[in-house]
Parts: C-alpha cells; sequence; structure tokens
C-alpha cells in the first residue's frame, strides 16, 4: 500500500474501518494472513502514519484538562481560557450546554503529547511520566499525587482510573484510548470503591448555584440513595433531613431528584428491595454533578437554572428544524384514487 500510495518512511500502520466508518483496531499482528486477520473483500483499509508500539506496551494520548475555575481546583491561565495557543499545545474547549450555574459551560483540554508505557505499569506511574511531557502550563505538581487520571470520551472526561497502584493492563485501555490529567490542590489517595462527584450548592432566591467542590463518596455500605445523603449532608454541615439532592443530565438539561424513600416492596418476597444509584434512572458514576438544597433557606421542589431553560429551548428549536427539513426531504406520495362502492354477492350452497 506504501509503494501503491508513493508514501516514503516506515512509520505507518493499518487500521481497518468498521462499522461505524471510523478507524478501528490497528493490525498489529504483520505476520498473520488476511483470512487470521478476518479481512475480507470489499473491507476498507485506512493507512495511518504513526509506528505502533512493540508487544505489550500502549502509546496514549495525554491531556491536560482544566475545568472551568470551581472551587477547589486551579484556577486558569486568561489566555488558555480563551483558547489562545500556547508552545506546550492547543487548548481546546468543549462546550457543555445549560451547565448548572454556567460552571461547566466550558471545559479546556490542552494536547501535552504522546506516552509509549508499558501495560503492566501503574495508574502512579502513568502520572509520573506524563508530567515529563511538558510543562504543566506554569502549575506546580509535587507529585502523582495532586494528578487525577481519566479516560478522555467525547471530549469529556470519562472513566476515572482511581487507584494508583493498579496495573494499566487491569483498566483494559484499548489502543484507542487517550488520558486526561485533571491538577489538584492537595493529595489524593482513592481507594476502590471511592467515587468523586462535583457537588453544587443551591443558592437561595436564585435559580443559579455556588461552584462545584469535589466530594469523594465511600460506597463501601452500598450505593444507596440513603448513604449518599447521609455523605452529603455531612459535607455541607446540615441535617440530612434539611437537604434536597438531584442528579443533573447536561445532555437533557434535567435535575432528577435523588430520594431516599424510593424502596419498593416486591410482590412475591415481602422484602425491602435496595435501592442501587448505579442502575436506573440515575445511573450515577465518577464525575457527574449534584446539586443540593438547603431546606432551611428554601422549600422548593425545583433544580433548574435558566441555563436549563435556554438550553431545553435551544433543543427544542432544533428538533422542529431537524423535522422540518425531513419533512421537506420526503417524495410526495401518489394522490389517492377516489373510493369506490364495492358490492359483494355471496351465493348460497344449501
Amino acid at each position: 500500500m506504501l509503494e501503491q500510495s508513493g508514501l516514503p518512511g516506515d512509520t505507518w500502520h493499518l487500521r481497518k474501518m468498521d462499522w461505524c466508518y471510523e478507524a478501528g483496531e490497528p493490525l498489529c499482528e504483520e505476520d498473520a494472513t488476511l483470512r487470521e486477520l478476518m479481512i475480507c473483500s470489499g473491507d476498507t483499509l485506512l493507512l495511518i502514519e504513526g509506528k505502533l508500539p512493540p508487544p505489550g506496551f500502549l502509546k496514549v494520548p495525554v491531556w491536560w484538562y482544566q475545568p472551568r475555575g470551581p472551587a477547589g481546583h486551579w484556577k486558569s491561565h486568561p489566555d488558555q481560557r480563551s483558547g489562545t495557543p500556547s508552545p506546550g499545545g492547543v487548548w481546546r474547549a468543549a462546550s457543555t450546554q445549560g451547565a448548572p450555574g454556567d460552571l461547566h459551560g466550558e471545559v479546556s483540554l490542552r494536547y501535552l503529547g504522546d506516552l509509549e508505557i508499558s501495560e503492566d505499569a501503574t495508574v502512579a506511574e502513568l502520572k509520573s511520566q506524563a508530567m515529563t511531557l511538558s510543562p504543566s502550563s506554569g502549575f506546580v505538581i509535587p507529585s502523582p499525587a495532586f494528578l487525577r487520571a481519566w479516560t478522555l470520551e467525547s471530549q469529556r472526561p470519562g472513566r476515572l482510573l482511581r487507584t494508583n497502584r493498579q496495573q494499566l493492563k487491569e483498566y483494559r485501555l484499548g489502543r484507542k484510548t487517550e488520558i486526561c490529567l485533571e491538577p489538584l490542590q492537595k493529595e489524593e489517595n482513592l481507594g476502590p470503591q471511592d467515587v468523586v462527584l462535583r457537588t453544587q450548592m443551591r443558592l437561595p432566591g436564585e435559580r443559579a448555584y455556588a461552584p462545584c467542590v469535589d466530594l469523594v463518596w465511600d460506597t463501601a455500605r452500598g450505593w444507596t440513595a440513603g448513604s449518599l445523603r447521609q455523605r452529603v449532608a455531612h459535607f455541607c454541615s446540615l441535617p440530612v433531613e434539611k437537604i434536597e439532592i438531584a442528579k443533573y443530565f447536561p445532555e437533557k438539561f434535567e435535575w432528577l431528584p435523588i430520594s431516599s424513600w424510593n424502596q419498593q416492596l416486591t410482590k412475591r418476597k415481602k422484602k425491602k428491595k435496595q435501592d442501587n444509584l448505579q442502575g436506573a434512572p440515575y445511573y450515577l458514576k465518577d464525575g457527574d454533578t449534584i446539586g443540593i438544597k438547603n431546606l432551611l433557606v428554601e422549600d422548593d421542589e425545583d433544580f433548574s437554572t435558566v441555563a436549563d431553560d435556554l438550553g431545553k429551548k435551544s433543543q427544542e428549536a432544533l428538533r422542529v428544524q431537524s423535522s422540518d427539513l425531513f419533512s421537506s426531504a420526503k417524495t410526495p406520495s401518489r394522490p389517492r384514487a377516489p373510493e369506490a362502492s364495492l358490492s359483494i354477492h355471496v351465493g348460497s350452497f344449501r
């Protein structure tokens, strides 16, 4: 293929296009036959620049992740927040429209470089090696414990690599996985059952929230609503019966209240079914935003913000526009023939 395309050098590799018309996993086994690689007639192969790492190693693109100025995190430098290119890479903003209080409306990502690392390396070793890629925008990071590592999914933090001593191969990182590092102001050593949530206190009398603060929740006693409410109440120094909490769904611009009284009775076994926030309808995970309402100063049930209203209106306008385009693109149907009367004669067979 290199000869056919006239490309120089040997720093190229092949990928098979998947059903989404995107580059799939690289074809690493150069000595394997096409039959063994399940390549059939009509398949599309992509010739991509870049040499594959040796067996047992990963080539991981590393990004610097900077939330938009929440409390408990490093503040962005003004030129980075505006998206100005810097010598170490390019900052990119991933928009999250309608985020509570407009505090998550922008996330900065700065590309640091590619890191070639063994699959047997630990998360702590990944952080240590990533710190050598490029100066971290003037921030002084004392140790890897001041960094939080996430996988990058759709230009936003996805899965949290929580345990520093765990090997990378245990996380089953694919060859297309990208990593983003989030700086912290204090050391963090998460346990295997710790969950990181972004909490925001609702401002009384306003449809807005205070800057978000990270909360670490130990789920050893279960992913129950009662356990989470207890942790949030202790974190905010409020009585548990005087708070209401809700999870934010940014893609829908909606808040879903989390109540500890939603236990159900099964008909067959008259036992209480323990709620699990990992399942429907909450699907709670690391990095989710939890809104907190202090019932001592505000006693209504509304968690929404003005930004949520604007986001829903924007979504509705897009739906109407897309439906109009779809209806105009339809081919005109043939006009129906006029209805005619039909008479049926049934004979007698006696």
